[in-house]
């Protein structure tokens, strides 16, 4: 059992028995002090014992877990302590006792920690204040131990967010220090690392609150951006970063200051939001212009990678607009900005995503195809203003315009290629309809002001567009991708005397019709021994390709015609074309358009041997050749043994005795040309009864091989500026032929006995007759619709075109005072003419 020892009572009473007699004067003071100290709260009593005497020694750990335990026990109390600390932190900071700073700083951080409760929210606000005394010192030491602590803030979820809390002090301080200019090297790179990652800390605090969405108001993020742009042009090997986002390691991540702003910049980026993204872009723009980073752009395209590589891949859109908005803002500077920027939207383009363009596709590229026509004026009008004195400048000015406007074309292109099908076949019907053709009026591009050159300008910069836009395309019919709104105007340009301009077509024709891939097999025109060996591949005809070939195979076929008779062509164009007839060959021939093809060949020899246009002799025997590249495959393709023998034979007498007829010999740069080509032998060229009989003999339908092919007239022949015959010939000379009198005597016919007899005899007029109506009834029984459709329609405009020019010859309207109008090289003239020089009728 215990035991209990019992006090005595007097020892007691004796310990409360106190004689101020005996205690001194000094004693007696400190005594009052102490009882001082005891009457002062406990919070402040807990906060003071937590400093040490000397600051070396740190922070008293005991003291500092009491301190906790109080805290996290009376949450109530937090304020108190938030604000006791404060007011010995600005004491100290000001009497510069930078120990004690740091003992306050780390107590505060492992409060913060500790405590979550509701009652946190005045704490920060005192410890926020804390911090911006410290960001507020100018103390390279105390700025980072405060960015630290924010960091460390940051990074702590709260439970309910702060509505009336703002950081815009933070967001200031934090971009200055971003831009430090101290004269130690190593406290710079300090001091920057410390105001990015107090960046990036405001970031994390604020942006994944949707309620509290002030980080991204426009005077935020042109602080933000600027200062992580300014950082990340340290960055020395750009190409290396330019991809995803890298997960570089901790280390280097914490010393680099380019490498940390360039992942605070994607993290940004990366939580941007539909209403925020343009926000978080202009500055972009903003920076870019001060510091002229446009001329050289490399860190500009590596910032919108940077930029297209972080966003969500539906917001890019959003970007590509900003920079053409940006484009339209800077049009009027130099060449090198605008092709530096529209260098940036090419990269761009080709970073986004497929189908995520947005939904104005047709405003993009009208903005660019706008550029394009004011890229061309500028070229003019330099070329105009240093007309008479070639100085360097002035070239340098135009081979610049040249890269902008390479510039456009390749990003159209891009463009294109990012499109889905059905929106790929509305952007070529878009830019088709902005070429401009002489004699008509284009929807938007207006050239008139420009003249010939300009508007040949325009019309070769949008034709390469159009072809960059048609690469790969793949249509599951040659309707889709030829339909007769896009074939007509496409075709048009083919007829102008531009060699480039038709090249353009041609190549556009080919990456339509070209399904297969067998374009790159085909190029160069030569005689090719084994087809086989090309390995081309086909399929068979499908019944809207035959539809097609029906509707507008004579569209074709004469638009091949009239581009053999070109004077301008060069070996380029032969072989342009002779890749457009094996190409039909390939994709769109059945029998019939085998023989159509055929027809077309033979009316291509003749152009050569009969010569009715006057061509050059190259252009001859250029045509020859070309005819017999063509024949040769056409008869390899259609695998007929007797057809093949027969052009086999063609061949081979040519190359022993005309070898200028092949393309082997006539492409080459040193040819002997012929003199004459009506001295020939029927053995140098193909033959139609000899293809007819070699053909019927495997079934094919020859009767319309005997009719020869005539080409279709239609008003693209005027409208392309074609120099036809009724241009040729005179109006007064038709209508007056008592004016020529050579005419007449050409006219004349000597009466003899025998010209009689023949007038009286009545039999041999009959015959005549008999036989003229015996070819119109072979002709409408063979030859086809379309050609005998042709035909008419040939006269027809004829005889509309000699009826228009005699009533513009007639009819003219009567002179006035105001002036009449005329139109010299693209430009509008008034002249006026004097009342009193006015002839007025007789009476009047």
């Amino acid at each position: 059992m215990r035991q209990y020892v019992q006090v005595p009572t007097v020892e007691q009473e004796k310990a409360y028995d106190y004689n101020s007699a005996l205690e001194p004067r000094p004693c007696m003071c400190l005594g009052v002090c102490c009882c001082c100290a005891a009457l002062r709260p406990r919070y402040k009593r807990l906060v003071d014992n937590i400093f040490p005497e000397d600051p070396k020694d740190g922070l008293v750990k005991a003291d500092m877990e009491k301190l906790t335990f109080y805290a996290v026990s009376a949450p109530e109390k937090l304020d108190r302590i938030g604000a006791y600390l404060a007011e010995r932190l600005s004491r100290d900071v000001v009497r510069h006792r930078y120990g004690y700073v740091l003992i306050a700083m780390e107590a505060l951080d492992q409060l913060l920690m500790a405590c979550h409760s509701q009652s946190i929210k005045p704490f920060v606000e005192s410890f926020l204040h804390m911090v911006a005394k410290l960001l507020e010192s100018g103390e390279p030491k105390l700025q980072v131990l405060g960015t630290n602590s924010f960091v460390k803030f940051a990074n702590i979820e709260e439970d309910t967010p702060s509505y009336h809390r703002r950081y815009d002090f933070f967001v200031s301080q934090f971009s200055a220090m971003c831009h430090s200019c101290d004269h130690d090297p190593e406290i710079q790179t300090e001091i920057r690392i410390a105001g990015i990652r107090g960046i990036q800390g405001v970031v994390r605090k604020t942006v994944n609150d949707e309620l509290r969405a002030t980080i991204w108001e426009p005077q935020h993020m042109d602080k933000i951006v600027p200062s992580l742009l300014f950082n990340m042009q340290k960055i020395e090997d750009i190409d290396s970063r330019i991809g995803p986002p890298s997960s570089p390691t901790g280390g280097e991540k914490e010393e680099n200051p380019a490498l940390l702003a360039e992942n605070c910049f994607r993290e940004l980026l990366g939580r941007a939001t539909y209403g925020n993204m343009n926000n978080a872009v202009r500055p972009v723009f903003a920076h870019l212009d001060h510091h002229r980073l446009w001329d050289p752009n490399e860190f500009a395209v590596s910032c919108f990678k940077i930029i297209m590589y972080s966003i969500q891949a539906q917001y890019s859109h959003h970007v590509i607009q900003e920079i053409l908005g940006h484009l339209d803002v800077r049009k009027r500077d130099s060449p090198r900005v605008r092709a530096g920027i529209i260098q940036v939207l090419l990269e761009a383009v080709a970073i986004a995503a497929k189908g995520s363009v947005g939904p104005t596709v047709l405003e993009v590229f009208n903005t660019l195809l706008k550029h394009l026509r004011i890229s061309v004026e500028f070229e003019l009008g330099d070329r105009r203003s240093s007309a008479g004195s070639a100085t360097f400048s002035t070239s340098s000015k135009e081979s610049d315009e040249r890269i902008v406007q390479n510039a456009i074309i390749q990003t159209i292109g891009f463009f294109g290629s990012n499109l889905p099908d059905y929106q790929r076949s509305e952007i070529m019907m878009f830019i088709m309809g902005k070429v401009p053709v002489l004699g008509t009026i284009s929807q938007s591009l207006d050239t008139s002001h420009l003249g010939d050159l300009g508007t040949r300008r325009i019309q070769i910069m949008l034709l390469r567009s159009l072809l960059m836009v048609t690469s790969g395309y793949k249509a599951t019919t040659v309707t889709n991708a030829l339909p007769p709104p896009f074939l007509d105007p496409l075709l048009s340009p083919s007829l102008m005397e531009d060699s480039e301009l038709r090249q353009l077509v041609l190549e556009v024709l080919h990456n339509l019709i070209d399904r297969h891939d067998n374009r790159a097999k085909l190029r160069g025109i030569r005689i090719i021994p084994d087809v086989s060996d090309l390995k081309i591949k086909r399929d068979k005809i499908s019944r809207q390709d035959v539809s097609f070939m029906k509707k507008h195979g004579q569209q074709l076929y004469r638009h091949i015609y009239l581009g053999c008779k070109e004077e301008d062509n060069v070996q380029k164009n032969f072989e342009l074309l002779f890749t457009s007839l094996a190409l039909t060959t390939i994709e769109l021939a059945n029998e019939e358009v085998v023989i159509d093809l055929i027809r077309l060949a033979i009316a291509l020899q003749d152009i050569a041997i009969i010569n009715e246009d006057n061509l050059p002799m190259f252009n001859r025997c250029g045509v020859m050749a070309l005819v017999a590249a063509y024949l040769n495959f056409l008869s390899q393709m259609i695998a007929v043994p007797a057809f093949c023998q027969h052009v086999s034979k063609v061949i081979e007498t040519r190359s022993l005795e005309a070898s200028y007829f092949l393309p082997e010999t006539i492409f080459k740069d040193k040819c002997n040309l012929p003199k004459s080509l009506e001295k020939h032998e029927k053995d140098l060229f193909f033959l139609t009864n000899k293809i007819a009989e070699s053909l019927g003999g495997s079934g094919y339908s020859v009767e319309r091989l005997s009719v020869p092919y005539v080409p279709q007239v239609t008003d693209e022949d005027r409208l392309s500026r074609r120099k036809s015959i009724v241009d040729t010939v005179s109006i007064q000379v038709d209508i007056l032929p008592g004016n020529n009198t050579d005419d007449k005597i050409d006219n004349t016919e000597e009466i003899t006995f025998e010209a009689l007899k023949k007038a009286i005899d009545n039999n041999g007029l009959e015959e005549q007759e008999k036989e003229k109506r015996r070819l119109v009834i072979e002709k409408f029984q063979k030859a086809p619709f379309e050609e005998i459709a042709a035909q008419c329609e040939t006269k027809a405009n004829l005889l509309h075109d000699r009826l228009a020019q005699i009533l513009e010859l007639t009819i003219r309207p009567p002179p006035s005072p105001s002036g009449t109008m005329t139109i010299t090289a693209g430009h509008a003239h008034y002249q006026s003419v004097p009342v009193y020089e006015m002839k007025f009728p007789d009476l009047f």
